[in-house]
């Protein structure tokens, strides 16, 4: 069965770091393309950024990330990463990853696997 898992989000104030993961379980991330996104109630999920087969990263939101956020993968543990430095209180959402096959894509219908979200909070 295939299954995503975020993890690392938590409380952090602001202009600190914090690096969520994404296991993957029942796929190989190295033939897939993998994007974060988030969400906040009442809002659009929206997309951050992508990493593709080859290791290519599209930004998918650069109003929201202002170069801050870097996406990064580890094959060998099945894994990508974002890590998030200099948060702000805006940055406070549920954030999400997410597979597709090979390329990556600005349109989240594309995804085929979600995982269930990791709550980031920024706050003094």
């Amino acid at each position: 069965q295939e299954q995503l898992v975020e993890s690392g989000g938590t409380l952090v104030q602001p202009g600190g770091s914090l690096r969520l993961s994404c296991v993957a379980s029942g796929l190989r991330l190295e033939y897939y393309a993998v994007a974060w996104f988030r969400q906040v109630p009442g809002q659009e999920r929206q997309g951050l950024t992508c990493i593709d087969y080859s290791d290519t990263e599209t930004t998918l939101g650069v109003r929201f990330m202002k170069g801050r956020f870097t996406i990064s993968r580890d094959n060998a543990k099945n894994t990508v990463y974002l890590q998030m430095n200099n948060l702000e209180p805006d940055d406070t959402a549920t954030y999400y990853c997410a597979a597709k096959g090979w390329h990556c894509s600005p349109l989240k219908g594309e995804f085929d696997y979600w995982g269930q979200g990791t709550q980031v909070t920024v706050s003094s």
